[in-house]
């Protein structure tokens, strides 16, 4: 894999995109990135407080416009689109997690993970059901379907969150330092979920983390200084020129 261009199948693209808020004195909170995030790989995107990288997440996952620059969802630009198509393609196509579960208190994990899936609209109530117990069931969950939030422990309800980023089969999971607020037991559980959803499903994930050695068990890892992509810890350690993405 060469660096600037990994793979052939990328879901999503940045073209030279900057992030850049405020009026008057101005902020650039990402700088020009070029970045694919191709079918099938894990990638962790690492790097101090304020650096850029949930900002970059942000990007990649529609939830942030760029300020200038290009984004690509397989292979067409989503610059155009009005608000509704933006909001459908994160709906349809990427899942979310973060550090914080978001999950709704007064609904059970069931009807959490089944709330995507109603805010789509491709199944009927039936399947809905059966496809977020498959998900709760696959994660350890079963048993814990009917209790509300505030009956879960914090991995479990990490765990609800994440199978309810699932809900809609999107191609791109995004993780938003996802471990942040766990034990580092459940912390390495979920982590341990991340890397049998690509190697078992193909999945590709993207996930913001301080930890280097989280970071460490992802495929791609992405250092971020000042709102640009620096490479890999390793160069950094060694002083030497790093390219704009490395593969581990």
């Amino acid at each position: 894999m060469t660096p600037h261009a990994i793979g052939e199948n990328a879901l999503i693209e940045l073209r030279h995109v900057t992030r850049t808020i405020g009026d008057g004195v101005t902020t650039t909170l990402v700088k020009g990135i070029n970045l694919k995030i191709n079918d099938g790989e894990f990638v962790a995107i690492i790097g101090a407080s304020g650096s850029g990288k949930s900002s970059l997440l942000y990007l990649l996952g529609l939830l942030d416009a760029p300020t200038s620059g290009e984004v690509l969802i397989k292979g067409r630009s989503v610059d155009m689109i009005d608000d509704d198509r933006r909001a459908f393609l994160r709906l349809s196509s990427l899942g979310f997690v973060f550090q914080f579960h978001f999950l709704l208190p007064e609904f059970s994990a069931l009807a959490n993970v089944m709330l995507p899936m109603r805010a789509l609209k491709r199944l009927n109530e039936s399947r809905m059901r059966t496809r977020a117990m498959e998900l709760l069931s696959s994660l350890g969950l079963e048993a814990h379907a009917d209790k509300l939030p505030s009956q879960l422990s914090g991995g479990e309800r990490q765990r609800v969150a994440i199978a309810r980023a699932l809900a809609n089969q999107p191609m791109v999971l995004l993780a938003d330092e996802p471990t942040g607020n766990l034990d580092s037991a459940s912390g390495a559980q979920v982590l341990s979920i991340f890397r049998r959803l690509v190697d078992d499903t193909g999945s590709a994930i993207v996930m913001v983390t301080h930890d280097l050695s989280l970071a460490a068990q992802a495929d791609r890892q992405i250092q971020m200084s000042d709102g640009l992509i620096v490479g890999s810890p390793a160069d950094i350690d060694r002083g030497g020129s790093s390219p704009s993405i490395m593969p581990t």
